[in-house]
């Protein structure tokens, strides 16, 4: 295990910044790749002193961006039609599209950046708010926002512990339920202050 440690680190360390872009447009995308393995050792290299750590997180930062829109771009530009026509095979009715749709035009924002901080959900999460056409400012905007808070557990996840993988597991797996905790709190404030302007 340690063996296999060093190699993704040294891995890291030689695809460098831009090889970080590209690995996190992946893990941003439709293809399913950890975004642990990414920056967990860059933020370890950075404790090295053999990475920029704000450079390690611009250019993963730029990477998911660019990972998220090319799904919502897609969506845009494909998804309602292919919906519409091959829907059924995954029992999706129009009239759940056009729910779904509705859903993300009044909620678009609690539900990006909330699907950005939840594994297995932020790559897909921009599929959605392309169907629903929401405004791209306000998705990059909150993309960013999720985007940039897991990354930053996990940049500091490897920049304090090292290459100790026992405790990156142990730490990784609070991480993630602390992470969860707040997306139920952001969740239920965004819940309230939805309701309270709705009773006005």
């Amino acid at each position: 295990m340690h063996e296999i440690a060093n190699w993704i680190v040294q891995s890291i360390g030689d695809i460098g910044y831009l090889g970080i872009f590209f690995l996190m447009f992946l893990e941003s995308s439709f293809f399913p790749f950890p975004s642990e393995i990414v920056m967990i050792p860059a933020g370890y290299l950075a404790y090295q002193g053999e990475m920029n750590i704000y450079l390690a997180f611009l250019m993963g930062l730029l990477g998911s961006l660019a990972g998220a829109w090319l799904n919502y771009f897609l969506a845009i530009r494909y998804g309602r039609n292919f919906l519409i026509k091959h829907g059924h095979r995954i029992f999706l009715k129009p009239t759940t599209l056009e729910k779904l749709e509705n859903f993300f035009k009044s909620h678009g924002e609690i539900s990006t950046f909330n699907g950005r901080l939840i594994p297995g959900v932020r790559q897909y999460i921009s599929f959605p708010a392309g169907l629903a056409k929401m405004n791209w400012m306000r998705f990059s905007l909150y993309t960013a926002l999720g985007a940039s808070i897991w990354m930053i557990v996990l940049l500091a996840i490897g920049y304090l512990i090292g290459d100790q993988q026992m405790l990156i597991k142990e730490y990784l797996h609070d991480a993630t339920l602390i992470t969860l905790c707040m997306i139920g709190l952001f969740t239920l404030f965004y819940y309230y202050r939805h309701k309270n302007r709705k009773d006005d």
